[in-house]
């Protein structure tokens, strides 16, 4: 009998720890840790910071072409038949060799340019693509940002939605008990408690699809901080908290457009391109440059490891070279740049058009949104105050059934359009955001 017990006891305990270890970790974030998280482990904010520095090193790459350039060679040549040339000497033709067997020649060349314009100029370019890389990587943080919080408002809106869809099923399942009291009573019929049942199992598959909505929201926030699925994320803020707090939106500041990271790479692509007409224009400029070489030379017969001598050599050399005529392939890159900034500067006047009407619409919708949660508030205290007049008139049978389930669903449906309010308003706002490239406000929201 002990050792049944034992037994049992610790299969019992084994059961409980993979029952424990199967079951999803519960953590509560807030939403700027689940944006903390998911910058430091998103793997496209990490290519983005890759590519800034892959950009840094190819700046020093071309930097580099200012430096001396050092070589070294060493040749070898084994003569297999030497050379042979006829002289006359004396009225008769005589062939000589000429040459020797081995033949080493070892050196060291270095070169350094002294006027390069266009390397200059290149090196200039190189560093307004490293800002271009920079502005990459911050819009791939600004759009991650934007998604959490989307998600992470998603997931309130959802959790409140289901607390809704489970008040209305207790409140279902609260007047079926109430009607069937009634029957056994003799008070009421078979009928009202059978309509009461049925609505009871009417709003079950809401509960349900209220409660696949919050999973699939908490799937999708998880995804995007790159965390394990199987990870229970609970947000430590309901959607009528948050919205006690988001009138403290800087509207008033919401109009400068120098953040947007479209505007702010095309900036910089015109900026580049601009450089680029100036380094069309370098091109027509003479370069110098300066070289220098150290040799070593050996010549010798038979063994060619033995009887070596090396004899030194050297000489320095200044070469410029003057562009003359290219058959005009310089003047037409450069009208070709040309082109290109009046290009890049039509396409910003019209980007900064169709912006400034975003923002302008961001704007409308955010104060329409704020009318519509104060209206949405007052109607779903106006919704609340008529159920509950009605479910007292219901109790003591001065309401029918229908009268209190009419205004079971008009308070519902207010509560449901009243979050539906505050997520629109956090929606747009982040939004809003995420045009003017504003990461502080999506973050500290």
């Amino acid at each position: 009998m002990k050792r049944t017990l034992l037994l049992i006891i610790a299969l019992t305990g084994l059961i409980a720890s993979v029952r424990a270890q199967e079951a999803p970790q519960s953590v509560t974030l807030s939403r700027k840790q689940c944006i903390d998280i998911a910058l430091d482990s998103s793997p496209t904010v990490k290519v983005a910071d890759l590519e800034v520095k892959r950009m840094e090193y190819a700046r020093r790459e071309t930097l580099g072409g200012l430096m001396p350039t050092i070589d070294f060679q060493a040749a070898y040549q084994r003569s297999i038949e030497l050379q042979t040339i006829r002289m006359n000497m004396g009225g008769q033709s005589q062939s000589l060799k000429m040459g020797s067997d081995n033949n080493w020649n070892l050196g060291l060349s270095a070169s350094m340019p002294l006027v390069a314009p266009t390397l200059w100029k290149a090196i200039s370019i190189s560093k307004t693509q490293i800002l271009a890389s920079l502005e990459s990587a911050r819009s791939s943080r600004l759009d991650l940002i934007h998604q959490v919080n989307s998600a992470y408002y998603s997931l309130l809106l959802a959790i409140a939605s289901k607390e809704v869809v489970q008040k209305n099923y207790d409140r279902a399942v609260f007047n079926a008990g109430l009607y069937e009291k009634q029957f056994q009573a003799g008070t009421a019929s078979e009928y009202d408690v059978l309509r009461s049942s049925v609505q009871v199992t009417n709003i079950e598959p809401e509960l349900l699809q209220a409660d696949i909505a919050v999973k699939q929201c908490k799937l999708q926030l998880v995804v995007l901080m790159g965390v394990d699925y199987e990870l229970d994320v609970n947000p430590d803020v309901t959607l009528q908290q948050m919205q006690r707090d988001m009138y403290d939106y800087p509207l008033a500041a919401a109009s400068d457009l120098s953040g947007n990271t479209s505007l702010r790479s095309l900036d910089i692509q015109t900026d580049i391109a601009r450089k680029n007409v100036d380094l069309k224009k370098f091109a027509y400029i003479p370069t110098l440059g300066v070289s220098y070489n150290l040799a070593w030379l050996s010549l010798s017969n038979g063994n060619p490891f033995r009887n070596q001598e090396f004899n030194p050599y050297s000489n320095v050399s200044f070469a410029i070279n003057v562009p003359i005529f290219s058959g005009l392939s310089r003047y037409n890159a450069l009208r070709q740049a040309k082109v290109q900034v009046t290009e890049l500067q039509l396409q910003r006047e019209n980007l900064l058009h169709s912006l400034s009407m975003q923002r302008d619409l961001a704007l409308d919708n955010i104060s329409r949104e704020i009318k519509q949660i104060s209206s949405s508030a007052e109607g779903m205290r106006q919704a609340r105050k008529a159920y509950d007049i009605m479910q007292k008139s219901f109790e003591i049978g001065a309401a029918s059934y229908l009268d209190l389930r009419d205004s079971e669903l008009a308070h519902t449906s207010a509560e449901l359009s009243y979050l539906q309010c505050i997520y629109n308003y956090l929606l747009s706002t982040s939004e809003l955001d995420l045009l003017l490239g504003r990461e502080e406000e999506l973050t500290s929201k």
